[in-house]
C-alpha cells in the first residue's frame, strides 16, 4: 500500500514547478489528485487550461487518477468549487496543498496598491479560501491535512517583495491558527 492510497488531495498551482511536482508525487503515492492551476503568467496575467490538463495527462499516463481545475483560489466561490469538484468526483477530500502563487516584485516605494493586493489575494486569501472551503469536510470526517507554502522572504524579508513577504508571513500565522482550531478534529495544518 502506498503512502496516500485511497486519499484525495487538492494541489493548487499544480500546473508547473513545485506544485506539479507535488501533484505527481501525491498521485505516485496512490492519491487521486485535483490539479488546480489557472495557467497564468507569474504576474497573474493571461490564463490557459493547458498546464493543469497537461499535469493530469502525465499523472494518468503513469497510472494515476487526476482531474484538472482552473478555478481561482483567490475567489471564495471558486475555492468552494475546487473542493466541491473533489467531492463530486471522488466522494471526499483528505488534503489540501496551498501552493498557488504569483509575483509582482517591485521595490517598496514604487509598489502600487494593485501590486500588493494581487499577491495578497492569491497567496494569503487564496490559502484561507481553500482551507476554509475544506474545513467543514475535514471536521465532519475527523481527519485531514493542510500544507501551506511559505518562504524565507516572509521570515526575513527580501528586496522588492514586501507584498510577497507579507503574504508568506501571514500564511505562517494562518497555518498555526488553523492547527490550534482544528486539532480536536484530528486535522493538521503545516507550512
Amino acid at each position: 500500500m502506498s503512502l496516500l492510497e485511497g486519499k484525495v488531495i487538492i494541489v493548487t498551482g499544480a500546473g508547473a514547478g513545485v506544485g506539479k511536482g507535488i501533484a505527481l508525487e501525491a498521485a505516485g503515492q496512490g492519491a487521486r489528485v485535483i490539479v488546480n492551476d489557472l495557467g497564468v503568467n507569474m504576474d497573474g496575467s493571461g490564463g490557459s487550461a493547458g498546464p493543469a490538463q497537461q499535469a493530469v495527462e502525465e499523472i494518468r499516463a503513469a497510472g494515476g487518477e487526476a482531474a484538472a481545475s482552473t478555478d481561482s483560489v483567490a475567489d471564495w466561490a471558486s475555492a468552494q468549487q475546487i473542493v466541491q469538484q473533489a467531492l463530486d468526483l471522488y466522494g471526499r477530500v483528505d488534503g489540501v496543498v496551498n501552493n498557488a502563487g504569483n509575483l509582482r516584485d517591485v521595490i517598496f516605494h514604487k509598489m502600487t496598491e494593485d501590486d500588493f493586493d494581487a499577491v495578497i489575494r492569491v497567496h494569503l486569501k487564496g490559502s484561507w479560501n481553500m482551507a476554509r472551503a475544506a474545513a467543514p469536510h475535514f471536521k465532519a470526517q475527523e481527519s485531514g491535512a493542510f500544507v501551506h507554502m511559505t518562504s524565507t522572504s516572509g521570515l526575513i524579508g527580501n528586496f522588492g517583495q514586501a507584498n510577497y513577504a507579507a503574504a508568506k508571513m501571514g500564511i505562517v500565522g494562518l497555518s498555526k491558527s488553523i492547527a490550534v482550531d482544528m486539532q480536536k478534529f484530528n486535522v493538521r495544518s503545516n507550512c
